[in-house]
């Protein structure tokens, strides 16, 4: 029996528990059909990254993408040429991805300490008392923080003060994966178990909560139901996924439920004006409709080919894949328009966007730029 109490639980140490329940084979990768290209697209640039930080994210800031690497090397780098902007060495491998205001960029270590910085220089660190693998978010002069138990610090951007914390939420297991942090007008908006919490960012006060999931099961790994990265928002909407249980919708202005869906997965969600998009845990694809949660479409040509999260991007959506094949799709009918290949190894950081460019990392800790046209 797993002992009551809070313990991070990663992917690859939920499949090897998955996998030891079961001799099944793991699914042979449904086979790419042939493709006549149905729109143009090219890649524009590619740079070298170094082994990327597990759970990475990018920042997306004005003119540049913002990156981490495992070894503690944040980099910038021009949208529309890749040429590298800045450098600026951390001095220790980290544990999650970067979070940046424009101003300020914010890392932590693998030894569990904050690491804030400016473009040229590290202003200012400080410990943490747990482990955090979900890039902190830099918003409204402070920095707020979201460790594997879900528990929350914010601290002053400009010289490091602790301004409020929150603790541990209870549950009696949580994903060592990145969840869900994220700013919504004068709101802090985080995950906490299945619940996507409203919190005061002045004072971390507890505006309310927005239940995802009912978890079900026997045992606390089947109940796990964390909200996991990256949520999508467009306006007043906010969308995620609950680990391996649902996907839903709320309406972040008055702290309510719009819908949702049980389906399994663990990837995050994205959104356009009139579809969320996700795949689940065979990496069927499925179009929700916003407004109401009916299914649009769904669509099984890439099933068990290791989907990374999904990207809107005009009129098609964007998913990566463990052979670090791009495969952009009608984002009506899910027919697919167009292929783009990277380096033959898996997309490992969720895709993101500026403007037509479409920003991929993988595995390989390569980084390219693709613009449909």
């Amino acid at each position: 029996m797993i002992a009551r109490r809070a313990l991070a639980l990663g992917l690859s140490a939920l499949a090897a528990l998955l996998a030891a329940c079961s001799s099944s084979p793991k699914p042979t990768p449904t086979p790419l059909e042939p493709l006549q290209a149905k729109i143009a697209g090219r890649q524009v640039w590619r740079q070298s990254l170094g082994t990327p930080v597990a759970g990475l994210s990018v920042a997306v800031l004005g003119d540049r993408f913002l990156l981490a690497s495992a070894r503690g090397q944040l980099t910038s780098l021009d949208i529309g040429t890749g040429e590298v902007r800045s450098r600026l060495e951390i001095g220790a491998p980290l544990s999650a991805g970067v979070g940046s205001d424009g101003r300020h960029a914010a890392v932590v270590t693998q030894d569990n300490e904050l690491v804030v910085s400016d473009s040229e220089r590290v202003v200012w660190r400080t410990r943490l008392n747990s482990r955090v693998v979900t890039a902190p978010l830099v918003a409204g002069e402070r920095v707020f923080v979201q460790a594997i138990d879900r528990s929350l610090w914010a601290f002053d951007a400009f010289d490091g003060r602790l301004l409020w914390s929150t603790p541990r939420s209870g549950e009696a297991l949580s994903l060592q994966q990145p969840g869900v942090l994220l700013a919504y007008r004068n709101t802090l908006l985080a995950g906490v178990g299945p619940r996507l919490t409203a919190i005061d960012p002045i004072s971390g006060a507890l505006r309310g909560q927005m239940t995802i999931a009912a978890p079900r099961g026997t045992n606390e790994v089947e109940r796990l139901a964390d909200l996991v990265a990256p949520p999508a928002r467009l306006g007043e909407t906010v969308c995620v996924r609950a680990f391996q249980s649902a996907v839903g919708c709320v309406n972040a202005e008055r702290g309510s439920v719009l819908w949702t869906r049980q389906q399994g997965g663990h990837q995050g969600v994205a959104m356009d004006a009139e579809f969320v998009f996700g795949s689940d845990a065979s990496d069927r694809i499925t179009a929700w409709r916003r407004s109401s949660g009916d299914v649009a479409w769904s669509s099984d040509r890439l099933r068990h080919r290791g989907l990374s999260a999904p990207l809107s991007l005009g009129s098609t959506v964007v998913f990566g894949d463990a052979e670090g094949w791009l495969h952009l799709l009608s984002r009506d009918r899910g027919e697919t328009l167009l292929r783009l290949p990277t380096d033959g190894s898996a997309i490992v950081a969720p895709l993101v966007r500026s403007g037509l460019t479409v920003l991929a990392v993988t595995r390989a800790g390569n980084v390219f730029a693709f613009r449909p046209e």
